[in-house]
């Protein structure tokens, strides 16, 4: 499966379980909490880091990989939601990246 029928995927179940119903909230506050929930993802992964362990709900994972596979899949939810183009943007991004001097010219 690639990236964006995953994405597909990834909305869908999250659509299914009740995440996208209408609540009333104005979408820049919905964009909001979602991106707080991303970075909170981040911050679960560190604590992987510090205090790594098999994940309780995925043991034959670290925490640190679920915590990861849970940013990946709540960005692909609001990439998906959002129309935004995440896998062109990175390949794009990426080809920018190639061209850029070694450590984008920082000499400390």
């Amino acid at each position: 499966m690639n990236l964006e029928t995953f994405g597909k995927e990834v909305y869908q179940v999250a659509v299914d379980h009740g995440f996208w119903e209408d609540d009333g909230i104005p979408v820049s506050t919905k964009k909001a909490e979602k991106i707080a929930l991303m970075h909170s993802e981040l911050s679960e992964a560190l604590e992987g880091i510090r205090k790594p362990h098999p994940d309780k709900y995925c043991p034959s994972f670290s925490n640190e990989d679920v915590e990861f596979a849970d940013l990946l899949i709540r960005m692909l939810d609001y990439c998906e939601r959002y129309k935004i183009r995440l896998v062109e943007a990175a390949i794009a991004k990426n080809e920018f990246n190639k061209q850029r001097p070694y450590k984008h010219g920082k000499t400390i």
